[in-house]
């Protein structure tokens, strides 16, 4: 039987791999849309490499509960962004699958984000 720690990784692996990709492959549009975001470009820049390493090595089970943990605190910080701008009253356009994400933000992305930190303490400690 799989572990479910192990599931748990992968499956937060495809989204951080989807995420990455997705921002990648719309490069014209990220940095804009981080931007939008208030996210510094020099910071935007790396994100989407990042979220690939980070989403690889969790599907390749590569030191699964350090890389978990690295999730976690990218969607932590990722989580807090978004609060702050719901409580500025500013909803701009996601952008957490690139140009794809146009849905403005809202607490469906931050419940998304919870579930995904659950996933990540499921696959570091699971």
């Amino acid at each position: 039987m799989i572990p479910v720690a192990a599931v748990a990784g992968v499956v937060l692996g495809v989204v951080f791999v989807a995420a990455g990709v997705a921002k990648i492959a719309q490069r014209d549009r990220w940095p804009l849309q981080a931007a939008g975001l208030g996210v510094p470009r020099r910071l935007a820049v790396v994100v989407p490499p990042v979220e690939v390493v980070l989403g690889a090595a969790l599907i390749a089970q590569i030191a699964r509960s350090v890389v978990a943990l690295v999730a976690a605190g990218v969607l932590v910080a990722f989580t807090g962004l978004i609060l702050i701008r719901l409580s500025e009253g500013k909803r701009p356009p996601c952008a957490c699958f690139g140009g794809w994400s146009t849905t403005p933000l809202g607490v469906g992305h931050l419940v998304r984000n919870l579930a995904l930190i659950v996933f990540a303490a499921v696959a570091a400690w699971g």
